[in-house]
């Protein structure tokens, strides 16, 4: 934590337009923040295999696409990870340096053992993580890791051969998809989909959710703007129940299948609130040459949001609808409607971070919330690394867009450091009802 605070004390009036507030920055980088959205990696102890769990669709399996820059291959934010998280002492990526790295981080995992992600929350200033994974697993534990699974695939009960043949990057999410199906088939204790809608609605639907629940899940996550557009309609249950039972030696067509999966994302999202589970939506700009970015604009939920049978559920707009952040601006005016700005935070520089989010503060503080969308890219930026960068922006961000507020009279130094502790932490303490 120390080490994040003087990076944060030392570099952040490189990215200001104006000086930040002192006071308003040290008590930002005092606060032990709640990421509402990452992907933390299980440490890879002796007799253990290789975490493959940290999302239910990877982005290394896509096609060369153009990255954004700060987190291509040499990155200079990289270096600077390295020597806050593991002291590295060069300025260079030279062979043996890294090697000597990667040696450290091993070495740190070896001694720390199941403690080592926990040891990495305290790097980063971070007192609670909502890990948006698969599964759990040693060293992900409770109360520093609290679960957010996935529920895509729960939208997907049937033959997707039509959907995947879009692209090569859906070809690849939709297999993905088919296993993860398989595997909460599996523990529904089903060995093949029920036949009738409302037998998979109760036993394999309902029976998933419940049980994610009852081991601990305070969230679930949808990555369906990776897989399709996301305006969910409003669908009659008849209308699904006839595409659902229709003929099983063919795929349907997408605009029948799209009738399946309007309803069971309403029917998902009504269960959440029944069951207190937030529903987490990617909303944003996605990896991929392929990923369709006008289907993924928050705007496209709003007849979700407007639903009175949802009214109980509370949807959290991840990644803040980056490039559409003003639109999200104005839905944070429906009662169950909340943004983090998660992935900003390691794309964008902290000025762009903190003119998207200034909009927001300026509307519906308490709906806003910190969160980092930490990780692993790749070798040369893993999770650790990609959770410095958006957290040491992240806190940039914050406090620069409070200082423009306070420049402009909009609030006083007080109330910005009451805003800034509830962004970092006591609007996710509220919304997930955590102690």
């Amino acid at each position: 934590m120390r080490s994040l605070a003087l990076v944060f004390v030392g570099v952040i009036g490189a990215f200001a337009q104006l000086p930040i507030d002192p006071q308003l920055q040290a008590e930002i980088a005092k606060i032990k923040a709640i990421d509402n959205h990452a992907h933390p990696v299980r440490p890879q102890l002796p007799g253990t295999e290789k975490d493959t769990e940290f999302d239910a669709l990877p982005v290394d399996v896509m096609e060369p696409y153009t990255e954004p820059v700060r987190t291509r291959e040499g990155s200079p934010l990289v270096i600077e990870a390295w020597r806050q998280l593991f002291g590295y002492r060069y300025n260079d990526r030279a062979p043996d340096h890294v090697r000597d790295l990667r040696q450290r981080k091993q070495q740190l995992m070896q001694e720390r053992g199941a403690d080592y992600a926990n040891w990495v929350l305290d790097q980063l200033g971070i007192e609670t993580m909502l890990a948006n994974r698969v599964a759990m697993g040693p060293g992900l534990a409770a109360p520093r890791f609290l679960w957010v699974p996935f529920v895509d695939a729960l939208l997907f009960p049937l033959d997707t051969t039509n959907l995947a043949s879009r692209n090569s990057d859906r070809k690849t999410f939709y297999a993905d998809e088919e296993r993860l199906f398989k595997r909460y088939l599996k523990e529904c204790r089903f060995p093949f989909r029920p036949s009738e809608l409302d037998s998979y609605l109760k036993e394999v639907v309902t029976a998933t959710l419940e049980r994610q629940k009852r081991e601990g899940a305070v969230a679930v996550k949808f990555e369906a703007a990776y897989l399709r557009s996301l305006d969910f309609e409003d669908v009659y249950k008849s209308d699904a129940a006839a595409v659902y039972g229709g003929p099983r030696t063919s795929a349907p067509s997408e605009a029948a299948y799209k009738q399946l999966q309007d309803y069971l994302f309403r029917y998902i999202a009504a269960e959440c609130g029944r069951l207190g589970l937030a529903v987490h939506i990617h909303a944003a700009y996605g990896a991929g040459g392929y990923f369709h970015i006008a289907g993924a604009h928050p705007l496209l939920l709003e007849s979700v949001l407007n639903d009175p049978k949802l009214r109980k559920t509370n949807f959290v707009m991840l990644h803040g609808g980056w490039p559409f952040t003003r639109e999200v601006a104005a839905l944070l005016s429906k009662p169950n409607a909340y943004a983090d700005f998660s992935e900003q935070t390691f794309m964008n520089y902290p000025r762009n971070v903190a003119a998207a989010i200034r909009e927001w503060l300026e509307r519906a503080p308490e709906k806003v919330l910190f969160a980092t969308d930490a990780y692993p890219f790749s070798e040369e930026m893993d999770w650790e690394e990609a959770g410095w960068v958006a957290a040491t922006t992240g806190r940039q961000a914050l406090a620069l867009a409070l200082t423009e507020m306070m420049h402009d009279a909009e609030i006083t130094r007080e109330r910005a450091i009451e805003i800034a502790r509830m962004v970092m932490r006591d609007n996710a303490r509220t919304l997930y009802k955590l102690p």
